[in-house]
């Protein structure tokens, strides 16, 4: 695979799963809608729901079946309480799962909150060639996934190897 040395936006939605919060109130959303941006990267749709499985499967895959959506980042949901259903609506959507992501994610925040990390379900993977990734709800662990994981790997300058540039092979047989 030979990387680009130029950057490729990417189109990116963003969802919040949540009980109790407004999108005024949606400071996780902010930050990842703010932090793709900055990077350089297009919001192509928001939106936030409530913990409700079927709901969160319906516009994951609508998002999935838009050729123009490039990537999903999901924030909520990814906890052991009993509303949390985020890996469960959205596991079954995926073809492949990214079981990389969650470790690392862990791995990372651990140097941050200890073992409290084992509490988080987050997880990504690829459905349809869209990657989705699913983090956990604050906006602290939406920022270390961000500027410590996906940023860079979203970016088709990173190398050795990233996802951007992968894209155009995800659909091969």
């Amino acid at each position: 695979m030979t990387a680009t040395a130029d950057f490729i936006p990417l189109q990116l939605c963003v969802l919040t799963v949540s009980d109790t919060r407004t999108l005024e109130q949606d400071s996780s959303g902010d930050y990842l809608v703010q932090a793709l941006t900055d990077a350089g990267h297009r919001l192509a749709e928001r939106a936030l729901l409530p913990d409700d499985r079927y709901r969160l499967r319906a516009i994951v895959s609508k998002w999935i079946a838009d050729e123009a959506v490039d990537g999903i980042l999901v924030t909520g949901g990814t906890g052991f309480t009993g509303r949390d259903s985020t890996p469960e609506a959205l596991l079954p959507l995926l073809d492949k799962q990214m079981p990389g992501f969650g470790e690392l994610f862990r791995s990372v925040s651990f140097d941050e909150i200890g073992t409290s990390t084992l509490q988080s379900r987050a997880f990504a993977g690829l459905a349809n060639a869209t990657f989705v990734f699913a983090l956990p709800g604050s906006t602290s662990a939406c920022r270390t996934a961000w500027e410590k994981i996906i940023q860079a790997q979203l970016d088709s300058r990173t190398r050795p190897c990233n996802l951007a540039t992968l894209r155009p092979r995800l659909k091969e047989h």
